[in-house]
């Protein structure tokens, strides 16, 4: 299949394109103005802001389906400056999944699980979503956008841990480097989420395309926990000081910004779509350690990108 994957600078992006090309699929991946390194797929900087020239970018691609990873995560800077939140997380989906029904062209758009106010926890799809911040508001606003203009386009809600370019670490990047250092690092007793391994998320991508679903999809890994813990399991599959990890409360962390706490997820509905359950915590993290012993950390730095 032909796959456009916009955002293709970020983690997830880099992750996605790399999978698909991996598995066989022809990859063409949008950046904005940072362009990937040495990637083993076609490799293209496009401002999704520009749109009036979005149709005659895709018409020149012709892509088969799009899956939209192009985010802007920043949750302190989109508490400050909301509008920038809103064209890349609300606007540009609209107008990508316009573009793409009007050509017949599959969409995915990745949205996230603040989405909801972790006041219940166990979201399932249908459960309304209620966002604390700027962030999770602009992400819904995508996700209501994206199913008005392509009502067979599929929002696939996501919350990932990986490998990357160089840039912000994810959060197992973040836990690694520090205890590899033996350095104490906190981590959150009162966040509570359901993480996947990104190259894991990345096949589930592919599988949802694969099985033609369309509307809202949960997409998490099989186990919830806190990042505390999150932290002590990585710590344990790399052999590394479990106690430097300290325990602490989100609510101490920047309190101007509001944070969801808990954000453990169902992909029931998922898992009974495709006749099998999503991966758990221990073989993201045995993934991500195989991953590591293989090079695929240093082969995705050796593509972060750079300004155009």
């Amino acid at each position: 299949m032909r796959i456009l994957v916009t955002g293709a600078s970020g983690r997830l992006g880099l992750n996605l394109a790399l999978k698909a090309a991996e598995l066989g699929h022809e990859v063409i991946a949008w950046s904005g103005s940072r362009v990937l390194q040495g990637a083993p797929f076609a490799s293209r900087a496009v401002d999704l802001t520009v749109y009036s020239k979005l149709g005659k970018e895709l018409d020149a691609e012709a892509p088969e389906a799009i899956i939209n990873c192009a985010a802007f995560t920043n949750l302190e800077l989109a508490e400050r400056e909301p509008w920038l939140a809103e064209g890349i997380n609300a606007t540009v989906p609209g107008e990508l999944a316009r573009l793409a029904a009007e050509r017949g062209m599959r969409f995915i758009q990745i949205s996230t699980d603040a989405v909801f106010d972790g006041r219940k926890g166990d979201y399932s799809e249908e459960d309304a979503p209620n966002p604390v911040n700027v962030y999770g508001r602009t992400k819904l606003e995508g996700e209501q956008r994206v199913l008005h203009y392509h009502p067979g386009a599929c929002v696939a809600r996501v919350v990932f841990y990986s490998w990357g370019p160089a840039g912000k670490p994810s959060l197992a990047e973040f836990f690694y480097d520090h205890l590899a250092a033996e350095h104490t690092v906190s981590g959150f007793t009162d966040a509570i989420f359901s993480p996947l391994y990104g190259p894991q998320l990345a096949e589930t991508l592919l599988e949802i395309l694969d099985a033609e679903l369309y509307g809202v999809y949960h997409c998490f890994g099989a186990d919830s926990l806190s990042k505390y813990a999150f932290g002590v399991a990585l710590a344990r599959e790399f052999g590394l000081d479990e106690t430097l990890m300290s325990p602490k409360s989100a609510l101490e962390f920047n309190p101007d910004t509001p944070r969801a706490l808990n954000l453990s997820m169902d992909s029931s509905k998922l898992a009974a779509a495709f006749g099998h359950a999503l991966p758990g915590l221990d073989a993201g993290l045995d993934a991500l350690h195989a991953d590591l012993q293989s090079g695929l950390r240093l082969r995705l730095l050796g593509m972060s990108p750079k300004e155009g």
